[in-house]
């Protein structure tokens, strides 16, 4: 395969985070109004009996690919967001997966979607859900996995960046504790400003059970994560009916 992809860049080790389901954080350095950044970003896999489910994307290096590959099978990629995508064409050509993702949603790189992530319909994941922001401007979804008591899968939508981490540089971190992004449980502040959700849309989100959220952007939060949202939504929104 020739390599017409974004490069890899720095990132660390594929750890299992919760049972099944696996957790790498690494380094994006995009551009915005003419302004480079320097973030952090992580990427979930999702394995389901011998399949691999790539949620949104991060290019690994040769050593990390080898321990994917090890774990199972890629079969599916999934797109939860509309900012993000910058590495989905690398899977989609390395391992000839099917791109998932919401209705509208923008790509990049020549990648279409293949398969709608619909709510009420079967999705890449046996025990998972989609939910879909009814309200947003942008394309944006989460993913469920039914397990461990719940899990959300999001993107951009909801964060849990309590702080810079290794992968920032310090412009990127000083500007982005300014504008709010280090909360924990934090609707994000770039994503809410561009898509303005509705609060019906965070009203049907804490319906679902579930006890952790693990996002594009930010650290695992585990068993307490719908006490957390919820207290966010609340603070953001007043609490939604």
């Amino acid at each position: 395969m020739n390599d017409i992809h974004p490069p890899q860049l720095p990132h660390g080790d594929l750890d299992e985070i919760l049972p099944g389901v696996f957790f790498v954080t690494g380094q994006v350095r995009p551009e915005f109004g003419g302004n480079k950044v320097q973030f952090s970003r992580n990427m979930i896999v999702v394995k389901d009996g011998d399949a691999l489910t790539l949620v949104n994307t991060l290019r690994l290096d040769e050593a990390r690919l080898a321990q994917l590959e090890a774990i199972g099978a890629v079969q599916n990629i999934v797109k939860l967001g509309a900012f993000h995508g910058r590495d989905d064409a690398f899977y989609r050509d390395r391992y000839d997966a099917p791109v998932w993702a919401p209705e509208n949603m923008p790509h990049e790189r020549g990648v279409k979607t293949d398969l709608a992530l619909t709510p009420d319909a079967p999705g890449p994941v046996s025990d998972g859900s989609a939910f879909v922001f009814e309200t947003a401007a942008t394309a944006e979804a989460i993913l469920r996995l039914d397990r461990s008591d719940g899990i959300l899968l999001s993107c951009d939508s909801l964060q849990n960046w309590t702080g810079p981490d290794e992968y920032f540089d310090d412009a990127s971190a000083k500007s982005m504790d300014a504008r709010g992004f280090f909360k924990e449980a934090n609707i994000g502040p770039g994503w809410r400003n561009a898509a303005k959700p509705d609060a019906s849309d965070f009203s049907r989100l804490l319906k679902l059970k579930f006890a952790h959220l693990l996002s594009a952007h930010g650290e695992p939060l585990l068993d307490r994560a719908h006490a957390a949202i919820s207290k966010t939504i609340a603070t953001a929104y007043g609490q939604p009916s």
